[in-house]
């Protein structure tokens, strides 16, 4: 009996062990120097948030049935925000003016994100409840820019050093330039060029462009950079990105200048790269934490475009003299 259990236990994992290689139906293309190529026009649009809704808890993974549930409800709503606006419509009574446009500039995104065979209730895999671990609980404010404007008497518009970056058409906003490379409203597209001792990643929001140098170390820089410095090496088959030493006004989420981001590109198959990223930061979270992105092969023909942030800025000196005009006004008897 004994025997015969162990004849099952063992057959059921060799069973294990073979069902990735018998799943896959593809060979891994590689560049001149031997590594997985993973040059091409991505795209990592999605609506699967970052943080899990609190609602579900544990749960990290959906049905197909709840996926094609969610991903319908999702289109429901840009369906909804894309009609046509009201030309004789009242003007917000709560100053809120966000959404100038509707959702006929956005990139739909209705899809979730689906790595390994499931679909994924948030990016973040680690903990187990999708959710930051912050230090303190609540989000904090080690960044630069958020220590100049909590100064007293510092009001939101007072200098542009206070705006964010992405305003300020330095980075993408909300972390699409990374690290972590984070879906987006629209634009969430990118190219990889690689080569035996670099690898470059542009952003198509704001033009970014990341150059990786392979097989290198972090070195003393006199001047800060952003986006980090960034090293890379391969572990097998996985390219492996460490990024450090970010610019003082550069902030994931309240980090502060100790973050490290360690970032995993691995080819899942000829059009999917499973891109995860893991957060270190002792001033601001409790643990590392680490989540997980699909990277689509764009299909082909599809290319990336120029972005002009703000038609050369110009909108930026409407913004701040806007400022000043009501600083004006209120000095005024």
């Amino acid at each position: 009996m004994k025997i015969h259990c162990r004849f099952l236990i063992g057959l059921t994992l060799v069973s294990l062990s073979m069902g990735p290689i018998a799943a896959q139906d593809w060979e891994v293309l590689r560049t001149s120097d031997g590594m997985p190529n993973l040059q091409g026009y991505w795209s990592n649009s999605s609506q699967t948030p970052l943080i899990r809704p609190e609602e579900l808890g544990e749960k990290g993974f959906l049905t197909e049935e709840e996926a094609a549930d969610v991903e319908q409800g999702w289109r429901d709503r840009y369906d909804s925000a894309s009609q046509a606006a009201d030309p004789e419509r009242a003007p917000p009574t709560d100053g809120n003016a966000d959404l100038g446009y509707n959702s006929f500039w956005w990139d739909p995104r209705t899809d979730a994100i689906q790595l390994d065979g499931q679909y994924r209730t948030s990016i973040i895999v680690d903990p187990v409840d999708g959710q930051i671990p912050y230090l303190e609980g609540d989000r904090p404010q080690n960044g630069l820019r958020a220590q100049w404007r909590a100064r007293p008497g510092v009001e939101p518009y007072d200098a542009h050093e206070l705006r964010p970056l992405g305003e300020r058409c330095l980075l993408t906003f909300g972390s699409g330039s990374g690290p972590p490379m984070l879906p987006i409203l629209y634009n969430s597209n990118y190219q990889i060029v690689q080569t035996e001792d670099y690898v470059m990643i542009l952003v198509e929001m704001v033009h970014d462009a990341r150059i990786i140098p392979i097989g290198k170390t972090h070195k003393p820089i006199d001047f800060e950079k952003w986006m980090g410095d960034s090293v890379g090496y391969w572990e097998g088959d996985t390219l492996v990105v460490k990024t450090q030493n970010f610019h003082s006004q550069q902030s994931f989420r309240g980090s502060s200048d100790q973050l490290v981001i360690t970032e995993r590109f691995s080819l899942q198959n000829e059009d999917k790269i499973k891109y995860a990223f893991t957060l270190e930061d002792p001033l601001s979270y409790r643990q590392p934490w680490t989540g997980e992105i699909a990277m689509n092969r764009k299909p082909a023909g599809e290319l990336m475009y120029e972005y002009a942030c703000h038609e050369g800025n110009y909108a930026f000196h409407g913004i701040m003299a806007g400022a000043r005009r009501q600083e004006q006004d209120q000095a005024e008897p």
